[in-house]
């Protein structure tokens, strides 16, 4: 055996060998060696020293003047059994302390208890490069636990990751890794560092690290997918997914997450089903509701994409600007003007931006009310000057007031065609847009 597994069953942690008797110059032997490693020279000395003595006790022993000569030997023999039992018992129960523990028999011989203690271990077996050595540690209770190095590296790097400090997280991960090559957790670790550092690149090749060390390992597999899917490679995603899911098909964030990449790959139909799956995996959701409302609106099935929406809302903390935008859409498709309106003056409470304000004024346009109408085209203008349906919508307003006066409103007539043409700087292709600067770019003679 080696000299470590020596230090260890000394300690107590080896075998059941040291149960059995055994001699005693192989106990005291075993003793020099751990004094040698754990105390140095001066150590070493005064054992010696101390051996010494205890076998010129046994020869004065078997020596004594009475005649009994042999009788003191069988005796001596007797005493040395006990010293063994006692010694065993040492072995077995005594805790690991700071200095030998000296223990007195009834011969009168000493039994020294040399086990290393927390101190003592040899600091070439907690500082060896080898990955195959293992790093002693001690527990409470003297018991010392044995650690691969690979573990212990990972260890320290969680614990770095929590407290913020992810540059000495990543080196400790790279030593783990070193140690141990198919270290699918420390690659998984480190990947969830690179995206938190938004090195999605970074993160990608750490995640795929994963997949090609434990294929069947689902964690690797989603977040080879989700990074990918955040990098634009929607097919690959897709198929990253597709190899989630074959592991656990029941997965809502795999379901979700596969429905949303095809979704936006503009395959609605097979989208579907796992969206329908995601929200049965977990009903209260309403990030899988809401995007399950999604799927059916790109369908033109708003009724029931209306519903999904509505449930979402209730299940959400705050509707999302998302959620309420989309659900506007809809309710714009199937006529519901007022609803529609409603969740709007939502959005723009919560989400103030061109599109809300431009979608608002088209809602209270069809409602009729136009002067809140020209309004909120002229806030969606104000808030994005390149949002051309901004424009469109002021020159519907303007040249609506144009023709409600007879066509005598010259200045609403003006002002829509100062629209319109803002609106085809930004935007050439528009046909109809084309056609009313047309029609009314000339004033009529009705004008005032």
């Amino acid at each position: 055996m080696d000299r470590r597994t020596e230090n260890h069953r000394s300690a107590g942690l080896g075998s059941g060998s040291f149960a059995r008797p055994v001699m005693l110059a192989s106990t005291l032997l075993l003793s020099s060696m751990l004094m040698t490693s754990a105390g140095g020279c001066k150590a070493v000395r005064e054992r010696r020293a101390q051996r010494a003595a205890e076998r010129q006790a046994i020869a004065d022993a078997r020596q004594l003047p009475n005649g009994n000569a042999d009788a003191n030997q069988d005796e001596s023999q007797a005493q040395w059994m006990e010293r063994q039992r006692l010694a065993q018992a040492n072995n077995t129960q005594a805790q690991p302390v700071e200095a030998p523990i000296t223990r007195v028999d009834p011969s009168g011989m000493s039994i020294v208890d040399d086990r290393p203690s927390a101190q003592q271990i040899d600091p070439a077996v907690q500082q060896s490069d080898d990955p195959m050595i293992e790093i002693i540690e001690p527990t409470q209770g003297g018991v010392f636990n044995k650690r691969p190095k690979d573990e212990v590296s990972f260890t320290r790097a969680v614990e770095l990751h929590a407290s913020g400090d992810l540059a000495s997280a990543l080196r400790e991960l790279e030593r783990a890794i070193a140690f141990n090559p198919q270290f699918t957790r420390a690659f998984l670790e480190s990947g969830d560092i690179y995206l938190e550092m938004a090195e999605y690149e970074l993160a990608e090749r750490q995640f795929a690290l994963a997949v090609r060390s434990e294929p069947r390992n689902f964690m690797a597999q989603y977040r080879h997918a989700q990074v990918l899917h955040r990098l634009g490679s929607l097919d690959q995603a897709n198929r990253a997914y597709l190899r989630a899911l074959s592991i656990r098909p029941a997965d809502f964030d795999a379901n979700l997450g596969i429905s949303i990449v095809l979704l936006e790959l503009g395959r609605v139909e097979q989208s579907m089903p796992y969206a329908q799956r995601a929200v049965r995996s977990d009903p209260p959701s309403g990030r899988a509701r809401m995007h399950l409302g999604n799927v059916y609106a790109a369908v033109d099935r708003h009724e029931e994409a209306v519903i999904e929406y509505q449930q979402a809302g209730e299940m959400m903390d705050a509707p999302s600007a998302g959620l309420l935008l989309n659900m506007a859409e809809s309710l714009n498709t199937l006529g519901r003007y007022a609803e529609m309106v409603g969740a709007l003056d939502q959005l723009v409470r919560i989400d103030p931006n061109a599109i809300a304000y431009e979608r608002l004024g088209s809602g209270l346009f069809r409602l009729k009310r136009y002067d809140e109408s020209l309004v909120a085209f002229g806030k969606s203008a104000d808030e994005d000057p390149t949002h051309y349906p901004a424009f469109n919508g002021t020159a519907v307003c303007e040249l609506n007031k144009y023709l409600w006066s007879s066509k005598t409103d010259g200045g609403a007539r003006e002002r829509a065609v100062e629209a319109m043409r803002k609106s085809l700087r930004l935007e050439r292709k528009q046909p109809r847009i084309v056609e009313l600067l047309r029609r009314y770019s000339k004033p009529s003679s009705t004008e005032k």
